[in-house]
């Protein structure tokens, strides 16, 4: 288990390991009746968290069935009480559905081409400044290309830190370490302990770090209530949505990320992740050095950070921050990812400049569905919300976009309205 080789499984593990609660303590919290560990073998349990993580059932089985301490005895309280059966019986056979539909089974052309359009685009912008020189115009066209192509990738490490190409966890593993270090300059272990804690609980205080602001924003609308009464004021949180613009987007990945990557690659010592993102500063530097300089080549790396981070800050929070961002609910896997996420309308371009991830209903439901696929399962899951009395949000992009500053000046307004009245 050594860097997080199983993937999920340890992180989703280690999150509920990590996060007992008063109603249940840490232990029971491992043997819930619907918990994968339940009925005496770990991977004979029903949990659609822990399936929907997992497409080798067997593998991640030999590894979770050490931690089987024993099974919740029916007068013991539980968290699964006010979890819809109905609910979760017709996910499971719309699951089943979608496997009998091939939808799990990758275009492997679909994900080489996605591949080459990004060695493309490294391409285009080295010749750009190669054949035109380190001019301010080409300089600019070639951070934009790479911009793009850094974004691109990382939609593309995204695939494959789901296991969502491969059949086998080990190849999707070996080509996220390459995509997400070679590439991109970033560490798969950190990625994957960050982002499978948001799948499991989006949108949940304390369990989604995607939420964990730092107090830098107050979020939905508990939050910002709660600051409100107890008179927190760390920003001017009223002015949220303004300052948004210069402390969101500009600086997520160039300051925040990369100093976490940095950070976690070398106390934690993975020196495998190390040396992938080496690699990629070693190839950048040798490749820009020769037109740059060395401070220029790091001004220029970084300058590439900054457009790339306002492309991801704003495509990955138009699908979260304007849902439902609460305390813990415990509700079923179904109802718990269609409070916290929306969608955002298909098109050619919405598509290859979201990574798919309009589509983020469907990718939450299943994430180890290729992404090629999730348009084909969607008006399946609008036919169980539907059913169900369970919105099923999709809107424009410029909407899902603008929609970003209307929570938080909503959430703002809820803070300052608590802090003056409350």
């Amino acid at each position: 288990m050594h860097d997080w080789a199983a993937g999920p499984f340890v992180c989703v593990c280690v999150l509920l390991a990590s996060i007992p609660t008063p109603q249940t303590p840490l232990l029971r919290a491992s043997l819930s009746p619907l918990h994968p560990a339940s009925a005496g073998h770990p991977i004979t349990g029903q949990q659609d968290a822990f399936r929907a993580f997992h497409p080798d059932l067997e593998f991640v089985g030999k590894f979770l069935k050490p931690l089987l301490i024993g099974e919740l005895a029916p007068e013991e309280p539980s968290q699964d009480h006010g979890k819809n059966s109905k609910i979760i019986e017709d996910f499971r056979a719309l699951k089943k559905t979608a496997e009998d539909m091939n939808l799990f089974k990758t275009n492997h052309v679909f994900f080489l081409l996605l591949l080459a359009h990004i060695i493309a685009l490294e391409s285009i912008a080295w010749f750009t400044v190669f054949y035109f020189g380190n001019g301010w115009i080409p300089t600019l066209i070639t951070a934009f290309v790479l911009a793009t192509s850094q974004a691109q990738a990382g939609w593309l490490q995204h695939d494959y830190g789901h296991l969502s190409v491969y059949r086998k966890p080990k190849w999707n593993h070996l080509v996220h370490k390459f995509v997400i270090g070679h590439l991109k300059g970033a560490s798969a272990n950190w990625w994957n302990h960050r982002h499978f804690q948001h799948h499991a609980k989006p949108n949940i205080f304390h369990k989604d770090p995607d939420v964990n602001m730092l107090h830098v924003f107050v979020l939905g609308e508990w939050q910002p209530i709660e600051y409100g009464k107890k008179k927190l004021k760390y920003l001017p949180y009223n002015h949220q949505h303004e300052y948004f613009f210069l402390i969101g987007p500009p600086l997520l990945i160039p300051m925040y990320f990369q100093y976490q990557n940095m950070m976690t690659m070398i106390v934690h010592k993975n020196w495998v992740d190390l040396a992938w993102a080496i690699s990629y500063y070693i190839r950048f530097f040798v490749t820009y050095v020769p037109f740059y300089g060395i401070l220029g080549t790091l001004l220029f790396l970084n300058f590439i950070r900054f457009l790339e981070s306002h492309w991801f800050v704003w495509v990955t929070q138009m699908n979260h921050i304007v849902m439902e961002i609460d305390q813990e609910a415990y509700r079923d896997w179904f109802s718990s990812q269609l409070t916290a996420t929306c969608n955002v309308e298909q098109s050619f371009f919405n598509d290859w400049f979201s990574g798919h991830l309009n589509f983020q209903i469907e990718h939450h439901l299943f994430p180890t569905m290729p992404r090629h696929n999730l348009h084909k399962i969607a008006p399946l899951v609008k036919s169980l919300c539907a059913k169900h009395g369970i919105e099923y949000q999709e809107k424009p992009l410029l909407r899902a976009l603008l929609d970003i500053i209307r929570s938080l000046k909503k959430s703002g307004k809820l803070w300052l309205d608590a802090y003056l009245h409350k």
